[in-house]
């Protein structure tokens, strides 16, 4: 994890808990919430991680498997503090119902990408897919950071990890 990120989170943490509206039942809760969707992605990926991922061909860049949970665990981490932060505002926003809608679908079209790559082993059909996925992590991003400038910053790193996942994704496309 870089010093930037973790630099990040640690600055919202500290901000969230000196405020004195911190509420931690709806904290857990939004922090809950993803991690439930990463470890039905989870469910769905150990499998074929151990089966039919070792056998396909990859690029030279591929990362090491044990790369992927610690990425993602931070990525969900922040993924659940954002949504926490736009739930602190909800009763200001107007759209709340409409930006809990775009949260939903982003984190159903992430679990759809880990269903249709290595659940289906439809390589092509999950690329198309990490495409919807990029495009709603930007939505969710902008969204979010309409409301809470915070919020939507948090969305960057889960963007440019899910744009390289393009990219590889891409790549053992062409090779396979």
């Amino acid at each position: 994890m870089t010093i930037a990120i973790q630099t990040l989170i640690m600055s919202t943490l500290i901000t969230l808990t000196k405020n004195k509206r911190f509420q931690f039942l709806p904290f857990f809760i939004n922090l809950l919430i993803p991690f439930i969707f990463a470890g039905i992605g989870g469910l769905i990926t150990v499998k074929s991680v151990n089966t039919w991922y070792p056998g396909i061909h990859k690029p030279a860049f591929n990362p090491p498997n044990w790369l992927f949970g610690p990425v993602w665990s931070t990525l969900f981490l922040l993924i659940g503090i954002s949504a926490y932060l736009i739930w602190t505002k909800r009763e200001r926003v107007a759209h709340f119902p409409r930006t809990v809608a775009i949260y939903f679908i982003q984190l159903i079209l992430n679990l759809g990408w880990s269903f249709l790559f290595f659940y289906c082993h439809q390589i092509g059909a999950a690329l198309i897919e990490i495409g919807a996925l990029l495009l709603i992590i930007v939505i969710n991003g902008l969204a979010f950071y309409r409301i809470d400038k915070t919020a939507g910053l948090l969305f960057i790193p889960y963007f440019l990890w899910v744009s390289f996942a393009a990219f590889l994704t891409y790549s053992i496309f062409l090779l396979n």
